[in-house]
């Protein structure tokens, strides 16, 4: 394998019909048609949406064939034992709320979907949000039982079992496994999450799909048996100093910390893989450029990296859980 070096992937644009045109502009990548765009994939080893890398001696390559060729490069002596990236990142534009949805644990993915899939447990991070429009719903109000969330499902009430409230710039919200969710109406957010597809809709706001003028599918059955009742409500994380980042997320699948800085800082660990999400200004990481909306892969191989800001920088970095 060619030295590795920082890593940056072409954008995987997703049509939805709740979705915006603000990702193109924000990743400065032209927009692939003039569907709505909810989703951009920036680091993906998800079947059918494999990232592709943008630039440098590695360009045109698969993140899947990255590891294939060296998984130890890239991850260190903690390799998956599937040999995948564990975790999926993307950037969110909600222009009308998304539906309100459920992911799977580890254990039912594999149970309804077959061995080795994964479930989906998964953390936002506020980028934008409307005041007087905007708002979050994760988790249930408290004391809402399974029958009282199917009595609002059959009387087109559910938002009112649901705990919400409205997000402002900077938040992070970490949602277990189970937590039902819904990213409501004009927001951009990052998203960290499992590397899993699978989503059940319990519920999509009485509205009709306008290319099949039919209303989406939804999964109560699958839905209802993967919903956590007891987690209750949950609100934006506290984030915990350490070191010279705030700590946002930290489970058994991945931490988050968050640097703000005008000055050159170090991320990336000797033997480990991390992710670097740069969310505000610009500079280098290493010898690579970067600006807000850039995703960028930390191979094992490359040890600590020194980012050097041009202005204030505001950037996550990710480190991957133990392989399970």
């Amino acid at each position: 394998m060619k030295t590795l070096s920082p890593l940056t992937f072409a954008p995987v644009f997703k049509s939805m019909l709740w979705g915006g045109r603000r990702l193109p502009d924000f990743l400065g990548a032209p927009a692939p048609h003039a569907d709505p765009i909810g989703e951009a994939w920036m680091l993906s080893d998800v079947e059918g949406s494999l990232s592709v890398v943008e630039s440098g001696p590695h360009a045109g390559r698969t993140l899947r064939e990255l590891i294939a060729e060296n998984p130890a490069a890239i991850f260190g002596e903690h390799v998956p034992a599937d040999g995948r990236f564990p975790l999926l990142f993307k950037f969110i534009d909600a222009r009308q709320e998304l539906s309100v949805q459920v992911h799977p644990n580890d254990e039912q993915a594999a149970a309804r979907k077959g061995p080795g899939h994964r479930g989906k447990t998964e953390a936002w991070v506020i980028l934008d949000a409307d005041p007087e429009t905007s708002r979050l719903y994760a988790g249930f109000k408290a004391g809402v039982t399974a029958d009282d969330f199917r009595a609002a499902m059959a009387a087109g009430t559910t938002p009112d079992t649901l705990h919400g409230f409205t997000p402002k710039p900077g938040d992070c919200v970490f949602l277990e496994a189970g937590t039902v969710h819904a990213i409501g109406a004009d927001i951009l957010l990052f998203e960290v999450q499992q590397t899993s597809d699978i989503t059940y809709r319990l519920f999509d706001w009485n509205r009709v799909d306008a290319k099949t003028k039919q209303p989406r599918e939804l999964h109560i059955d699958d839905g209802l048996a993967c919903a956590d009742f007891a987690a209750g409500p949950c609100n934006p994380v506290t984030p915990a100093r350490v070191g010279e980042a705030d700590r946002l997320v930290d489970c058994r699948y991945f931490t988050v910390d968050r640097f703000t800085s005008d000055t050159p800082l170090s991320v990336g660990a000797a033997g480990e893989c991390r992710v670097v999400a740069c969310l505000q200004g610009e500079g280098r990481i290493g010898d690579t450029p970067f600006r807000a909306g850039s995703v960028v892969l930390l191979p094992a191989a490359l040890g600590p990296v020194e980012v050097r800001p041009a202005g204030q920088l505001r950037l996550l970095e990710i480190a991957i859980g133990a392989p399970c």
